[in-house]
């Protein structure tokens, strides 16, 4: 009788996780359409945007939308991934570097 309902409470906690997470899987997809027609809109009607400002602003939105990416799409945020976490940070920590020494060089 017990073992039944240890059962019972470990199915209705999954159900109640997979819910929260399909629901923030949900909510996460329509912020990225939302940016993606934000990003088509700054675009198109370029008279409202000054051009200096819509290429940072694109750009800025794609970085939210490759964090979005991987803590909500590729499950980054579960336990057991935090050593791929820190090698893709290392990777983009590494990235930058170079692009800032690239940048130094060019400009001195």
């Amino acid at each position: 009788m017990e073992n039944n309902s240890v059962h019972r409470t470990s199915v209705e906690y999954r159900r109640k996780k997979s819910a929260k997470e399909m629901r923030n899987q949900f909510l996460t997809f329509i912020l990225m359409i939302f940016f993606t027609v934000i990003s088509f809109v700054s675009v198109a009607y370029n008279d409202l945007f000054p051009s200096n400002f819509v290429a940072p602003f694109i750009l800025l939105l794609a970085g939210i939308q490759v964090i979005f990416q991987l803590y909500y799409f590729m499950h980054a945020s579960h336990k057991g991934h935090e050593m791929p976490m820190f090698f893709m940070y290392s990777g983009v920590f590494a990235a930058f570097l170079t692009i800032l020494a690239f940048l130094t060089i060019v400009w001195w």
